[in-house]
């Protein structure tokens, strides 16, 4: 490790609490190494006590990759790389709150995002992440066979994730906001730092296999779907201002838990540039 860095499983299948680090200042070289590391080794990590300025956020961000707009919220005004994720008092969706993995309808997904708790409601607003290495191996090698020579489809415009960025996209939508979407990916990606095979389908945005109607891939969809959010591939982060999350979007997805109506939620999300799966 790094310096004074300490990594603490936080789950049996996913995620890492990494303190002993001050975000605030630069980092070294073993220090950057040792939390790409910690990332790679846990799929989401977990850096508490870290209230930086949007300058020092976007600065700690570009030392993992290069910052990305989003497509249908604008950033900061100074800062248009990092969006506000908020719910407010009187909304009772909340942005992105579905399982999912970030944008996977762009035709290079995002390798990674960090989301920084700047206002937490008083209880609830946790966020579950599930491990899809582990849902992919869990199942059964006949199925995994079939997985291997698939093509997910993949839409922005999903009606029960559209919904969810419906307010946010009214406060501040982008000139891009109507624009729908559409990728085609392996339904199995490989990491391309691990070498390892993990699930890459979503119950947001995957919505048929290529050279398959809708109704063909439901069925298989509709298990997978339950199948790669089972309990045992999960862990959830309970918030605290301050709070850096930033997970491996090739593999782990994430759910925001929509269990605070009446309370003020406030995030800044920097999104980094990824590749074409394969």
């Amino acid at each position: 490790m790094g310096d004074s860095i300490h990594v603490r499983r936080v789950a049996g299948a996913i995620g890492a609490e990494v303190t002993g680090v001050d975000l605030s200042r630069d980092l070294s070289a073993t220090e950057v190494g040792a939390i790409r590391q910690a990332l790679l080794d846990h799929l989401v990590i977990f850096l508490p006590d870290q209230p930086l300025t949007p300058e020092r956020f976007l600065a700690f961000a570009k030392r993992f990759g290069a910052p990305v707009e989003y497509p249908f919220v604008k950033g900061l005004d100074a800062f248009p790389e990092i969006i506000e994720v908020a719910k407010l008092e009187n909304e009772t969706s909340n942005f992105g709150g579905i399982w999912h993995s970030d944008t996977v309808y762009l035709e290079e997904p995002p390798m990674g995002s960090m989301l920084l708790a700047r206002e937490i409601p008083p209880q609830g607003g946790d966020t579950l992440f599930a491990n899809q290495y582990m849902a992919y191996d869990a199942l059964s090698p006949t199925f995994r066979g079939l997985l291997d020579g698939l093509t997910a489809v993949h839409s922005s415009a999903k009606a029960d994730v559209s919904k969810t960025r419906e307010d946010r996209i009214k406060s501040g939508g982008t000139a891009e906001a109507g624009k729908d979407y559409l990728s085609f990916h392996p339904a199995v990606r490989t990491h391309p730092e691990t070498g390892r095979k993990a699930l890459f389908v979503n119950v947001a945005h995957t919505v048929r296999f290529d050279g398959m109607t809708e109704d063909e891939s439901r069925p298989i969809l509709e298990y997978l779907f339950q199948h790669q959010v089972r309990p045992e591939f999960t862990c959830r982060l309970v918030w605290s201002a301050g709070t850096i999350a930033f997970w491996d979007n090739r593999c782990a997805q994430h759910n925001p838990i929509n269990d605070y109506h009446g309370y003020r939620r406030i995030m800044h999300r920097i999104t980094l540039a990824g590749d074409r799966p394969a």
